[in-house]
């Protein structure tokens, strides 16, 4: 019994000269596994991205998209945001944006827009006058009424209509020889007709209804 603890014993010293031999190699192969861990790490490929043209800037509603307007933000591909649209340049929005809101669907006049508001109709509607319209933001609920400037009296049209889209400053279309401002409305279908003939007989005004 004592030669075989006598055996154990030496096996140990044994067994630790050995590694104090050979600490500086496994040291090093420890810091070389570390290295190429890290190496791996900063040479990995980045997350894939999907481009979406963002807002350069405010953008007010009713001016027109132009190419300085937005700028590309990458976006991880499960957070892009639904309608986001690849080329808006040209087209007129229907609601503001704040610098670095991606520009979507429903935020431009157009078909998007319509289907955005199934219930309504996407009516554009010419006010004779620009400073009355330039008072209208998207998001209002007005009553339009019609007042025959011949005979007088005044009638509401149609009621708690939606605007959708608003002109982005109190003045005449530029280069239109037709007097007042275009507003795009979502009406009620009932009231379509009714609203395309006032706008063209009497002088459309609005009450806000809420």
């Amino acid at each position: 019994m004592p030669a075989f603890a006598d055996r154990l014993r030496a096996t140990r010293r044994a067994l630790r000269r050995a590694v104090l031999r050979r600490r500086r190699s496994l040291a090093a192969l420890c810091i070389a596994a570390a290295v190429a861990a890290g190496v791996h790490a900063t040479t990995a490929p980045p997350p894939p991205t999907t481009t979406v043209l963002a807002a350069a800037h405010d953008l007010p509603a009713g001016s027109a998209v132009a190419s300085d307007d937005v700028v590309p933000v990458e976006f991880a591909p499960d957070s892009v945001p639904a309608g986001a649209v690849s080329d808006p340049v040209g087209h007129t929005l229907a609601a503001p944006l704040r610098r670095g809101e991606p520009v979507t669907d429903v935020r431009l006049v157009g078909g998007d827009l319509a289907a955005a508001h199934p219930e309504l109709t996407t009516l554009p509607v010419r006010f004779p006058d620009a400073g009355l319209a330039g008072l209208l933001a998207p998001g209002d609920r007005i009553d339009l009424v019609a007042t025959d400037p011949q005979r007088g009296g005044a009638r509401v049209v149609a009621s708690d209509v939606l605007v959708l889209a608003a002109p982005a400053r109190a003045s005449e279309n530029d280069g239109d020889a037709t007097p007042g401002v275009v507003v795009v409305l979502g009406v009620p279908s009932t009231s379509v007709t009714a609203v395309s003939e006032a706008s063209v007989r009497w002088f459309l005004g609005f009450a806000w209804s809420r």
